[in-house]
């Protein structure tokens, strides 16, 4: 397969071939003190020059020292909000006379390009697809919108401290297909994109472009950019081995650490709205005054509200401690028995976006060492 060099100052040409395709461009942009995804018209959209700063429970923005298009991880947002919407009309009903009149909701569903796509949200991406489109119960909603998803791909050069993809083996290189594959380099004044095609979309996009071909030096360079943010991580506090994630987890349900994280957990719900896998959903019904129109809607939900395990009897998780224990135990193990993989990659944002700076992988560590005494 053939790589390609295209000059970052040729980067806006990419975007403008994918709007003129036909696709709606979502990317990186700067919003509310924060880089997040939403539509994206020109290559000055997105955060130039922009880094960001994560720790438990912190987020902030930072200037760069160069001109990097791609040089953060993960924000606050996934790209879940374009693909499982966070709130989507189901059905309406109009009573007319003695009837009622039951007309199931048809959405417009655009073909979107995902610019900047990281490995770890690929695997998440991934994870979606298990959920919602190969499992029994398929979404039909997310199923269309998935169909005409054109992705832009980026290998990571840079991680936050937050990041632990490199444990769950999601990244930081793209280890997932995609239409089109890109590594950003700079190197002193030269600054490129390293591109490869994944499809024969991404093909087509490609041959509208003003590409060079990629040299040995250019495929070292943008490797040892991966490399080196791979090591990052590798040597972090927050590398740890995952193979035995399921097997811990399952032995230790009665574990006194779930007592200690419960002390903590707000049930706040910010962990599973921020993570790019957690698919939960609820619906609302809802009438007017009249009582002549009646509407049902579909919204994310999380398994930390009060109402989500709630039955004829009673709610089945009614405090913290088994929430969170639901929580952690179905990211780590039983989505395995679900979906046939982990449900957590490693993007950190359920540490970074967490109000009391509850670290999953320091929970992970906290019932070895319970267990292990």
């Amino acid at each position: 397969m053939q790589d390609f060099v295209l000059l970052a100052a040729n980067l806006d040409r990419l975007i403008q071939a994918l709007r003129a395709a036909g696709y709606q461009v979502m990317g990186p942009t700067l919003r509310d003190g924060a880089i997040v995804y939403d539509e994206i018209h020109a290559v000055g959209d997105l955060p130039q020059g922009w880094g960001d700063d994560q720790e438990k429970g912190r987020y902030r923005l930072k200037r760069r020292q160069d001109g990097a298009y791609f040089g953060y991880a993960a924000g606050p947002h996934s790209w879940k909000k374009f693909l499982q919407l966070p709130r989507r009309p189901v059905w309406q009903a109009q009573k007319t006379g003695h009837s009622m009149q039951i007309t199931a909701a048809v959405e417009t569903v655009p073909a979107m390009a995902f610019l900047g796509v990281r490995s770890c949200e690929l695997h998440a991406i991934a994870a979606q697809d298990r959920v919602f489109v190969t499992d029994q119960y398929r979404n039909d909603s997310y199923s269309q919108r998935r169909a005409k998803l054109f992705t832009v791909a980026v290998n990571c050069t840079s991680a936050a401290a937050t990041c632990f993809c490199t444990s769950m083996q999601t990244g930081p290189g793209v280890t997932l297909p995609c239409d089109l594959e890109m590594t950003e380099v700079i190197d002193g004044a030269e600054h490129f994109f390293l591109l490869r095609g994944g499809s024969a979309d991404g093909e087509e996009i490609l041959r509208q472009l003003p590409l060079s071909p990629a040299t040995e030096r250019h495929h070292r360079l943008a490797q040892d950019a991966v490399r080196r943010t791979a090591e990052q991580m590798a040597q972090g506090p927050r590398h740890f081995d995952s193979a035995d994630l399921q097997a811990l987890l399952y032995r230790n349900y009665d574990s006194p650490s779930w007592d200690q994280v419960a002390d903590r957990c707000l049930s706040c719900a910010n962990c599973t709205m921020a993570c790019p896998t957690c698919f939960c959903s609820t619906v609302e019904d809802t009438t007017d005054l009249s009582g002549d129109h009646a509407e049902r809607w579909e919204r994310w939900d999380s398994c930390f509200t009060g109402d989500f395990s709630y039955i004829s009897g009673g709610a089945v998780r009614a405090d913290t401690r088994s929430r969170y224990r639901q929580w952690m135990t179905h990211k780590l193990a039983t989505w395995y028995d679900q979906f046939g993989s982990s449900g957590c990659v490693g993007c950190g944002r359920c540490i970074a976006w967490c109000p009391v700076g509850i670290d999953i992988t320091e929970e992970v560590q906290r019932i070895r060492e319970a267990e292990s005494g």
